[in-house]
């Protein structure tokens, strides 16, 4: 039996995928690897661009904004004469214990505090009131307490990640289902089983993502650690750069931070990707 025509017009016309330019601008929509990779090439060279165009034609003195090919060749003398690779090695050395020492503290302290109510109640306000505390503030402290060896900018570290540490993981925890949980009570689970059985597995994704957050809050206070008599590291090369007004260097010193907070960053997301192979599953 033919269609009546008034119902042929009155069908919802075929659905058809967005068009490529269109699909950028879609919400979630996911893009192909080379459209990716296209617009990160992109994000990372426009401001390389803008700032070379700046210095050479914005009419500022070399010594305020050095060119990105200044930057690149006392890079490369900071690298072959004085000793980059050990300012680099002593600075990721000092980042990563103090970022360590946080995450084994924060991360089983951050959990009772996310799964009882009464440590909550306990430790929470107190994190609170400790993490507005400008951690350059503790230096005399330190110094005092600690001396100015490695321990003193590894506790500077130490305190300028810690606090922050422990309240996202506790509310990494508290994210996790009731429905879970009351699941998990229903089958005879005690206390026990459901901290590492129910809310540890379930809030592994998020406590992975905040480790990747909070390492690099650690990079940031590198500089502020290495104010404590250092006489190595890419904080301590900066500042000393600063009282010579060798801008050059503090440009490249910076960037080598960013490169690599950058090749850190990307290290935790292929873990987060290997880990939960199932939370990137296209749908």
């Amino acid at each position: 039996m033919p269609t009546p025509a008034h119902a042929l017009a009155e069908a919802p016309a075929t659905t058809r995928p967005p068009a490529r330019w269109s699909r950028l601008w879609t919400v979630r929509a996911p893009i192909g690897q080379r459209t990716w990779l296209t617009l990160a090439v992109i994000g990372l060279l426009s401001p390389l661009l803008a700032w070379a165009a700046l210095a050479r034609w914005g009419g500022i003195d070399p010594t305020f904004m050095p060119s990105p090919a200044a930057v690149l060749a006392k890079s490369w003398t900071w690298l072959v004469e004085d000793g980059l690779i050990d300012d680099m090695a002593i600075s990721t050395y000092r980042v990563v214990t103090g970022f360590l020492l946080s995450a084994v503290i924060a991360l089983p302290l951050g959990l009772f505090i996310g799964s009882y109510r009464s440590v909550q109640a306990l430790l929470e306000p107190l994190t609170d009131f400790i993490r507005y505390m400008p951690a350059v503030a503790f230096i005399p402290l330190v110094m005092l307490w600690v001396g100015i060896g490695e321990g003193s900018k590894i506790a500077i570290i130490f305190i300028g990640t810690f606090f922050q540490m422990v309240l996202m993981v506790a509310e990494d925890v508290r994210r996790v289902p009731a429905a879970q949980v009351e699941a998990a009570q229903t089958m005879g689970a005690n206390r026990r089983e459901l901290v590492e059985k129910v809310i540890l597995p379930s809030a592994k994704p998020a406590l992975l993502d905040t480790l990747r957050v909070t390492m690099g809050w650690a990079w940031t206070y590198l500089v502020v650690a290495e104010l404590v008599a250092a006489n190595s590291g890419l904080g301590y090369a900066i500042l000393r750069a600063q009282r010579f007004l060798q801008t050059d260097t503090i440009f490249a010193g910076i960037i080598v931070i960013g490169l690599i907070g950058l090749l850190t960053d990307q290290a935790f997301r292929w873990l987060h990707r290997r880990a939960f192979p199932w939370l990137y599953l296209k749908g």
